[in-house]
C-alpha cells in the first residue's frame, strides 16, 4: 500500500509518516518499482499503536521504546504520565478559575483587569501582611466574593480572616453560597470559619442558610448559626442554644442569645420553664445545672423568678448560691437563704 492510500485511510498525514519514518518509528517494509514507499500490513497495524500511544500523551521518543525494548515496563511509564497529567489539569483548572473571576467582575478595560489580576494574586501571597492588606482593599475593587470565600476557607491567621470576614459582609449576599459550601468541607477548621463568615452576613439569603445549619451535624457549625440567629430574633434557634449552655460549648454567648430571645413575656417564659425542665432532670449533671441556673439571669418575668426561688433550696449547694444571688440583682432576694 502505498503512502497516500495508507494516509487516507489511517488518519495520518503523509508529512507525519515521513517523520516516522525519520525516526525509526515506522518504516515501510518495501519499495515499489518506482520507488515508492510501500507498506506492508505490519506496517499499517504498527502505525495505529503508534497513533494508540501519542493518544495516551506518550512522547515519540517514548512510544518507540515501548515498541522495540521488550523489557521495557510500561508501570512508571503510566504513573508519570498520571502524575503529570493531574498536574496540568490542576494547573488549567486554576487558570480557568482565575479567567472566571476576571469575567465575573465584566472589566471595562485592562486597567481593571490587571487590578484584578493584583488583589487574586496578594490574597495568595506567603506574607499574611499582604494577604490582610488585600483583603482590606477588596472592599473598594471588583473581587468577586468567590474568590474572597476561597482565601477565607484557606486562611488560618486571625487577622487576615478578619479583614476578610469584614470585606464578604460587604460584598453582600454573593458570598453566601459559596461560603455554605464550605459548610460541607472535610476540614473541621474550614467548617468553623464558613459558618463564622456567615454568620456575620446581612440579609434574608445568609439567615435562611443559617437557620439550614441548625441541623447540621457539627455542633461547631450549629452553635455559630444559632448564636447568630439568636441575636437575629429567630426563635427556632432556642434549642440549639440550651443544648450549648448544657454542653458548656460557648455557653456564654448561648445564654447572652436566649437573652434576647427573651423580648416578650409569652418567649421568656417558654424559655425559662425549658431550663427549669432541664434543671429538674436527674439526668442533668451539676456542672450544666450551674450554667442553666446562670442563664436564667438573663431571662425576665414570672416563670425564671420562680424558677430560681425554688432553686434557693437546691441539694447543690453552688446552684442553691447562684440562684440566691441572682434573685438579689433583680431585687428578689429572700431572707434565711443558704450560707
Amino acid at each position: 500500500m502505498l503512502i497516500g492510500e495508507v494516509a487516507r485511510r489511517s488518519g495520518v498525514s503523509a508529512r507525519m509518516l515521513r517523520h516516522y519514518e525519520s525516526l525509526g518509528l515506522v518504516r515501510p517494509s518495501g519499495r515499489t518499482g518506482s520507488g515508492y514507499r510501500e507498506y506492508a500490513d505490519e506496517d499499517i497495524r504498527r502505525i495505529f499503536h503508534v497513533e494508540s500511544l501519542r493518544s495516551l500523551g506518550l512522547s515519540l521518543r517514548d512510544i518507540g521504546r515501548a515498541l522495540d525494548d521488550p523489557g521495557f515496563a510500561p508501570a512508571a511509564l503510566v504513573g508519570d504520565l498520571i502524575r503529570r497529567t493531574r498536574e496540568r489539569i490542576a494547573a488549567e483548572t486554576e487558570l480557568l478559575t482565575r479567567l472566571a473571576r476576571i469575567d465575573a467582575v465584566e472589566p471595562a478595560g485592562w486597567e481593571e483587569v490587571l487590578q484584578v489580576v493584583a488583589l487574586l494574586q496578594a490574597l495568595g501571597s506567603k506574607s499574611p501582611d499582604a494577604r490582610q492588606r488585600a483583603a482590606l482593599s477588596s472592599a473598594d475593587e471588583a473581587v468577586p466574593a468567590e474568590a474572597l470565600v476561597e482565601a477565607l476557607l484557606g486562611e488560618a491567621d486571625p487577622n487576615v480572616a478578619g479583614a476578610l470576614r469584614w470585606a464578604l459582609a460587604r460584598s453582600g449576599a454573593d458570598a453566601a453560597a459559596p461560603l455554605v459550601r464550605g459548610l460541607d468541607s472535610p476540614v473541621a477548621a474550614v467548617r468553623d470559619r464558613a459558618a463564622q463568615c456567615l454568620a456575620a452576613l446581612p440579609g434574608d439569603e445568609a439567615t435562611g442558610h443559617l437557620r439550614t445549619a441548625l441541623a447540621h451535624p457539627d455542633p461547631a457549625v450549629r452553635g455559630r448559626a444559632a448564636v447568630a440567629l439568636g441575636a437575629r430574633g429567630e426563635a427556632g434557634a432556642v434549642p440549639v442554644l440550651v443544648d450549648m449552655v448544657v454542653a458548656g460549648r460557648n455557653d456564654t454567648d448561648a445564654a447572652d442569645a436566649l437573652g434576647v430571645l427573651a423580648s416578650d413575656a409569652a418567649s421568656a417564659d417558654a424559655i425559662a420553664a425549658r431550663l427549669a425542665d432541664l434543671l429538674a432532670d436527674a439526668t442533668t449533671e451539676p456542672p450544666a445545672r450551674g450554667r442553666l441556673t446562670q442563664a436564667l439571669a438573663g431571662i425576665p418575668g414570672d416563670t425564671a423568678t420562680r424558677a430560681l426561688t425554688g432553686l434557693q433550696q437546691d441539694g447543690d449547694r453552688a446552684v442553691a448560691l447562684t440562684a440566691t444571688y441572682l434573685l438579689g440583682l433583680r431585687g428578689e432576694g429572700r431572707p434565711g437563704t443558704p450560707e
